[in-house]
């Protein structure tokens, strides 16, 4: 994976699809991928999730990314010739800092026990991808393992379990192919002194991987320049070549409830509270979603050891029935919700599917770097 990476996550594409999503680039309907690909888009995200299904057999919403989903997705990625970046998150539905459940099969297991199930899953499902076609080219062992996974054996500071779990999967990719690189994915990216205590610890203990992998919410997790002096200590201080596994930003503020049909107590609204978006350095709008891109793809190229980025969930438009969870999913996790979709604002497709401005910015945008050496 040489080239410079403007890749997207579209693993709630094929629910919102089905659900009545259309897309449509200069007014003319198309496949999402065949407008992504003619917008310069190489390279696909797909999470996969163990068993994303109540013990009923009910989906669990957002996508249900199961083996078959996975499958599914990364052969219409590879059919218009983008890689895939296949990301583990080691449990049956969301993984990130705030949640990190064990996944149903594998509850009441000791760590030794964990770190079997994990090689084991992580080898099983690559060769089953293998045999389908559709291997990825990079691999992602955990989604956003800020505060761990598997939780609580590896919830941090248990970095020796932590370590234990993670190295599991990077053994089980190697076993199926030892070329593929492995990426280690945090939040927060503008927090250099959380990514040197995790790192450090994990560096002791841990097998070795390729790519620090770091989301950047700029709502959340800082300004571009904390991004950007993280990144640079990062790609130093490891050796590692570093990559922007999650980013976005928001098109616009308006409501998108008529687009859902949901009550107001049965939707969530958007990610970007308007207290969060009084701080951006961006407008929330189309023209400020492009120039955020064109700023954050620039500065990925100006570090040594970028290798580019994957915006999140660009294609997920509001359509009713697709949201981030459903009742049997907040059961597993243990959240009381409400539902709906949070991020419809920040896809890079307006509430009606039509591609926007940012799109043409991550078309036109040439890289100076696109290949840095390693340590």
């Amino acid at each position: 994976m040489a080239d410079y990476i403007k890749g997207v996550d579209l693993s709630a594409v094929a629910e919102v699809e089905e659900l009545g999503a259309k897309y449509y680039d200069n007014g003319v309907q198309g496949d999402i991928f065949d407008i992504l690909k003619n917008y310069g888009v190489n390279s696909v995200r797909l999470r996969l999730w163990n068993d994303p299904y109540t013990e009923d057999g009910v989906p669990y919403g957002a996508g249900t990314n199961d083996l078959e989903v996975y499958k599914k997705l990364a052969k219409r990625a590879m059919d218009h010739g983008m890689s895939i970046l296949l990301d583990y998150h080691y449990s049956d539905f969301w993984a990130d800092p705030g949640k990190q459940r064990v996944p149903k099969a594998w509850r009441g297991m000791d760590a030794d026990q964990l770190e079997q199930a994990v090689y084991d899953y992580t080898r099983e499902t690559l060769l089953e991808m293998k045999d389908a076609g559709v291997l990825p080219q990079l691999v992602q062992v955990g989604n956003e393992l800020t505060n761990g996974l598997m939780w609580p054996l590896g919830q941090k500071p248990e970095y020796d379990n932590i370590a234990k779990f993670v190295s599991a999967g990077i053994r089980a990719v190697r076993s199926v192919d030892s070329d593929i690189p492995v990426m280690i994915h945090l939040d927060n990216g503008g927090n250099n002194p959380m990514y040197v205590d995790w790192f450090d610890n994990y560096m002791e203990r841990g097998e070795n991987f390729d790519i620090i992998g770091m989301s950047y919410y700029p709502f959340w997790h800082g300004t571009m320049k904390e991004l950007e002096a993280n990144m640079r200590d990062m790609a130093d201080r490891y050796g590692k070549k570093i990559v922007i596994a999650e980013v976005s930003m928001g098109f616009t503020m308006e409501d998108y409830a008529d687009y859902e049909k949901l009550g107001p107590d049965d939707r969530k609204g958007y990610a970007t509270k308007p207290s969060l978006v009084e701080n951006l350095d961006y407008s929330m709008t189309p023209e400020g979603q492009a120039e955020f891109m064109n700023d954050i793809m620039k500065l990925i190229d100006d570090v040594p050891g970028g290798d580019g980025f994957y915006y999140w969930e660009a294609g997920w438009i509001p359509v009713p029935g697709s949201g981030w969870a459903t009742e049997g999913a907040l059961s597993y996790i243990e959240e009381s919700g409400p539902c709906g979709n949070e991020w419809a604002n920040q896809a890079l497709f307006d509430y009606d599917g039509h591609a926007l401005p940012a799109l043409k910015t991550i078309r036109d945008y040439k890289p100076l770097h696109s290949d840095y050496p390693l340590k």
